[in-house]
């Protein structure tokens, strides 16, 4: 079992700042997979970024440049740093982990980011 627990989200104008964080119940340190996730009303969700327990990143070419997923293993905790933010990043964005290769995933509730003037 592990559980996620988003937070850092929020109203926020274009071109400013959030920093999302993910909570983990359990050690990362030897989760295999981490990813932030978004989904927009009437679309369905979407891989933003992810890293592996080697800290190996990936991102969806919508945000490649603006945002930075890391994670810290002494905090349990994954990060997005979200810059440049635009209208179009509004959506929830949920945490989603992959403890070991071919296991599970589990899923946070979600934390809402708006970006709007």
């Amino acid at each position: 079992q592990v559980q996620l627990v988003e937070s850092g989200g929020g109203l926020v104008q274009p071109g400013g700042s959030l920093r999302l964080s993910c909570a983990a119940s359990v050690s990362i340190f030897n989760i295999y997979f981490m990813a932030w996730y978004r989904q927009a009303p009437g679309k369905q969700r979407e891989l933003v970024a992810s890293i592996t327990s080697g800290d190996s990143t990936n991102y969806a070419d919508s945000v490649k440049g603006r945002f930075t997923i890391s994670r810290d293993n002494a905090k349990n905790t994954v990060y997005l740093q979200m810059n440049s933010l635009k209208p179009e990043d509004t959506a929830v964005y949920f945490c989603n982990a992959r403890r070991i290769r071919f296991g599970p995933s589990y899923w946070g509730q979600g934390t809402q980011v708006t970006v709007s003037s």
